[in-house]
């Protein structure tokens, strides 16, 4: 593996040490390959907690990771091209004091972080294609994808997933999908560095996420 390769790796601990005193990655995990993150998280909550019959009890804010999946999914049951080391794929477990028919309000939380930290990191303007997209030039460049669990006394769980495309070639993605998508790098005209904008893009759901939801547990 090539330095360049290795300095372009996700590192959690790296990650970690540029957030502190946050909610949203208070708690950090790289996984080299998965099916899906947000299926990750979910393999994280106990089984009591899946079944909706106890109270909360696995960390608010845990972000995982994949460098990889290999059955990534997006909205409706459609699945998410996710080429290894090329975009960002994370989820984020969250349990914000909102109604499960409310999650809406999360996605839209999401594509408006993602939107607004590629404005500013690259001063590029992205456009919100509803319910769940992040474009430029009207090509597809991120995606989010909400799940939420029901609790018994105590918060409903919600995982956030979010996938980004940042240094793929046009030739990374199918066939059927190349004049529908796009990365960061295809759309700079080179390449961007994934954990940078990582932490950046944290930094703000962090903030904006207390901001939206009051989110003031274990503050």
């Amino acid at each position: 593996m090539s330095r360049t390769e290795k300095a372009d790796q996700l590192i959690a601990d790296q990650l970690k040490s540029e957030l502190p005193d946050v909610v949203i990655g208070r708690e950090i995990i790289v996984l080299q390959q998965t099916s899906s993150t947000n299926d990750a998280i979910l393999q994280v909550i106990s089984p009591q907690e899946a079944a909706v019959s106890s109270p909360a009890s696995v960390t608010e804010g845990l972000v995982v990771f994949a460098e990889h999946q290999t059955a990534g999914r997006g909205q409706r049951g459609n699945r998410w091209e996710s080429a290894a080391e090329k975009g960002l794929w994370f989820s984020i477990l969250l349990r914000p004091e909102i109604h499960l028919s409310n999650s809406g309000r999360l996605t839209i939380w999401a594509i408006e972080a993602i939107a607004d930290v590629i404005r500013t990191e690259w001063n590029v303007e992205p456009a919100i294609k509803l319910p769940n997209d992040v474009q430029l030039f009207g090509r597809k460049v991120g995606g989010v994808l909400v799940e939420m669990r029901a609790q018994d006394k105590a918060a409903h769980i919600a995982v956030v997933g979010i996938g980004i495309n940042m240094n793929q070639c046009r030739d990374d993605f199918p066939a059927e999908l190349q004049d529908n998508a796009i990365s960061m790098a295809m759309a700079l005209g080179r390449q961007v560095d994934r954990q940078n904008f990582a932490v950046a893009l944290l930094r703000n759901l962090d903030l904006t996420y207390r901001e939206k939801f009051a989110c003031s547990r274990g503050r």
